[in-house]
């Protein structure tokens, strides 16, 4: 008898191409893997090698078109193809930071070993959940965390996780400040009583993070208050107790005060000791925001900038800031490690109780992400390498240079320039000596956008007592101080340009 046979009906996919699969990294793949990466490094250095400049001054509206062109339903089939349009809608108009005249934001130039990590950490794609993912990874990890547990000076029962970035960190700190404050909140009706009076309390020149983390943790939308500093731009201790003073005569509490130890604009460190005093009487969780000015930690003649550091509940770190290394590359530690179970949720899959209990390491207790990247790897093979005086040296470096610039335009007729960074910002504007002086705010912005669509160099801007003001920010050791002057040149020239024209513009209605 035959049996009749049928079309089996499945769901599955159809198998994939052989040449597809020689693009996934596998035992058979290793010499293309080998090629393709030598010839991104190869397109990468010739760019590095040939920048004459930190950027090429393109605009969005020129630049859109080009990508917008790749039709990315019909691949090239070849990296070095992907290569070459890459150049094309990338690297050609990419910002170097490891220009010497890149002075704008707090992005630093790289460490070679990072690098290398960067290679190691993305080939083998280790995730930093749970043990059984990472392996080796998480024990790299923690040991960083503690390393740099120690430099702070927070004592045997910290602990801490990396993140992506000090955002992150700075929303993590004030998710287990909040937490904390409602630890006495044992039912629904308390705590919903307690929210909405929970208030934070940071320097009118901190970080915009911990307004989007306040928002982000359902705080009332008046809960962060902003604290007046002194004429270094750094928090005011007094003001800060009266704060807190007024704030329970309010029927407030005060989850948390946040220090900053590097202000994004000012390099302005507060006085770290002084707030851990008045937050350990007050009984108030205390988070130092230290993202820019963690390098001090490994500096061999300024670690004492950050004296008081020790007395913080938790500190944020962005080593991709002052320990050059590649974004990202962030932690959040804490002086008493039990505070991070406030993030723990259990799931099956990722920390059962047989884990705990046989002290299985499990990193997404205590993180707000789930997959996480091993960025530990590229720190341990930068301090393996290098070691941390070195890192610190390379820092100093920056200071220094920072401090000649600042000297460099306070002795300059030209410019106005604000307090001096304790880190390596610079924040001035020009100013003009004659007649055109009520142009300054528009001939700085002015200065600053065609400087950039030059090219020739990067330089911030910000708002200082509601006037337009330019600003360095100095992380590269290679820029030099003629680099500085050069840079000045060119504002002045730009924005003299711009009053010239104004104030004869002016001149030229009034007569007619």
């Amino acid at each position: 008898m035959t049996v009749p046979t049928y079309p089996v009906e499945t769901t599955d996919p159809p198998p994939a191409p052989a040449t597809a699969h020689a693009h996934l990294l596998h035992g058979g793949s290793v010499e293309q893997y080998r090629r393709a990466l030598a010839e991104g490094v190869d397109r990468v250095a010739g760019r590095v090698a040939a920048a004459d400049r930190p950027g090429t001054g393109i605009t969005p509206a020129q630049l859109a078109p080009r990508v917008d062109r790749v039709d990315l339903d019909r691949p090239l089939g070849d990296a070095g193809a992907a290569l070459d349009e890459l150049e094309d809608v990338y690297l050609r108009d990419a910002v170097w930071f490891h220009h010497p005249r890149y002075l704008a934001h707090l992005n630093c130039p790289v460490a070679i070993p990072a690098l290398l990590g960067e290679a190691v950490l993305t080939a083998v794609n280790s995730s930093l959940d749970t043990w059984d993912q990472s392996a080796g990874a998480t024990l790299i990890e923690r040991r960083l965390i503690d390393w740099t547990a120690a430099r702070v000076g927070l004592g045997p029962a910290a602990d801490g996780v990396f993140t992506s970035g000090g955002s992150q960190s700075n929303l993590h700190a004030l998710l287990l400040a909040r937490e904390e404050a409602c630890a006495a909140a044992t039912d629904p009706a308390a705590r919903a009583d307690l929210l909405p009076r929970l208030r934070v309390l940071t320097s009118t020149a901190g970080h915009f993070s911990v307004q989007k983390s306040a928002k982000l943790l359902g705080l009332a939308p008046d809960a962060v208050i902003a604290v007046p500093t002194d004429a270094q731009r750094r928090i005011r201790p007094a003001a800060v107790r009266a704060e807190i003073d007024r704030c329970r005569r309010a029927g407030q509490v005060v989850m948390a005060v946040v220090a900053t130890a590097g202000t994004t604009d000012f390099g302005s460190i507060d006085p770290l000791a002084d707030l851990a005093r008045v937050c350990a009487a007050a009984g108030v969780w205390l988070h130092v925001d230290a993202a820019y000015g963690c390098g001090l930690l490994v500096s061999p003649t300024r670690r004492h900038l950050l004296d008081g550091i020790e007395g913080a509940d938790s500190v944020t770190v962005d080593y991709h800031k002052s320990f050059f290394q590649p974004v990202s590359s962030s932690a959040l530690l804490v002086r008493d490690r039990r505070v991070l179970r406030h993030a723990t949720y259990h799931a099956d899959y990722l920390n059962p109780a047989r884990m705990a209990q046989q002290r299985i390491p499990n990193q997404v207790d205590k993180s707000l992400q789930t997959t996480r990247r091993f960025d530990a790897l590229k720190l341990w093979l930068t301090l393996r390498v290098l070691g941390p005086d070195a890192l610190g040296g390379l820092f100093d470096e920056v200071l220094d240079r920072a401090a000649d610039a600042w000297r460099l335009v306070s002795a300059d007729p030209r410019f106005e320039v604000v307090t001096r960074s304790a880190l390596s910002t610079v924040v001035f504007r020009y100013l003009p000596t004659g007649p055109g002086r009520e142009f300054a705010d528009a001939a700085n912005l002015h200065a600053r956008e065609a400087l950039a669509a030059s090219g020739a160099a990067l330089v911030a801007g910000t708002r200082v007592d509601g006037r337009h003001f330019l600003k360095f920010t100095l992380l590269n050791p290679a820029t030099t101080l003629d680099d500085v002057a050069h840079v000045l040149d060119l504002i002045a020239t730009h924005a003299g340009r711009y009053v010239h024209e104004r104030t004869t513009a002016d001149l030229t209605c009034s007569v007619g």
